[in-house]
């Protein structure tokens, strides 16, 4: 894992979130832990209201424990798609009582754009792309007005787009700063971390799902496949559409 900066540079004036530009806070935070990252977002002095956004998948307990930690009331975002496992619904519940998380919400598409865009549930069929907008991106779209930014789980090591991730990015068109303090980090920091802490494990991690979305678009993955490969399988994509990069869906192999 990534040690903090200097004493030296440590004494300079640090840079403020969101009013500082992600240029000068990536350069501040360079060098530091994942845990100064996040809590310069969630308690900084003009850090403005920021949520996190988890999947409750593989990994995402790692950021829900240090949130915990340090601010276990900062809202939680849970993106319900009603096409997710029951394994990943219960898995919810049990992390959010253990680690004592007091504002986790469960989002979900409105059942009337559910009737009108998808009545039969076959949508992810046809349209795989319009799917995650309808029951992804325009739920969290809605759950994120009236938040300053938002903090995410994405790391360097899940591949493709993400291989450049910084800690800190703008959100095109929305005005929001979104935070990754896990980009820097390798698939063994982050077995470590929850070794360390004994934090739970998604039950489907030990059946081959390294990485966990709905039902219908995820599959195991293969010894020697990308942690995501099982994500849309044989598709021309490789994101829900809940992260952008120039105002577009990044789609696979796309800036990898």
């Amino acid at each position: 894992m990534l040690m903090p900066q200097n004493d030296r540079s440590a004494r300079r004036a640090e840079p403020d979130l969101p009013e500082s530009g992600v240029a000068d806070l990536n350069a501040w935070y360079r060098l530091h832990s994942a845990n100064a990252v996040l809590s310069h977002a969630l308690t900084g002095p003009r850090q403005g209201r920021i949520a996190l956004v988890s999947s409750f998948g593989a990994e995402s307990v790692v950021l829900l424990h240090m949130i915990s930690v340090i601010r276990r009331d900062t809202p939680v975002l849970f993106i319900d798609t009603q096409m997710l496992f029951a394994e990943t619904l219960v898995y919810q519940q049990e992390v959010a009582e253990r680690l004592g998380l007091r504002d986790v919400r469960v989002i979900r598409a409105s059942p009337d754009d559910l009737h009108r865009e998808d009545p039969d549930g076959t949508l992810h069929q046809r349209a795989p792309d319009a799917c995650c907008a309808l029951r992804k991106t325009a739920p969290l779209e809605r759950a994120l007005q009236g938040f300053d930014g938002w903090i995410t789980g994405r790391k360097r090591f899940q591949g493709g787009a993400r291989t450049q991730l910084d800690f800190f990015e703008e959100e095109p068109g929305t005005g929001r700063m979104k935070v990754n303090p896990l980009a820097h980090w390798a698939p063994g920091d982050v077995r470590t971390y929850m070794e360390e802490n004994r934090l739970p494990r998604h039950p489907l991690v030990a059946r081959g799902y390294p990485s966990i979305g709905c039902i219908p678009c995820t599959t195991p993955v293969g010894p020697g496949e990308s942690p995501r490969a099982g994500r849309w399988r044989s598709q021309e994509k490789s994101e829900c559409g809940i992260h952008f990069m120039d105002g577009r869906v990044i789609r696979k192999g796309e800036n990898a």
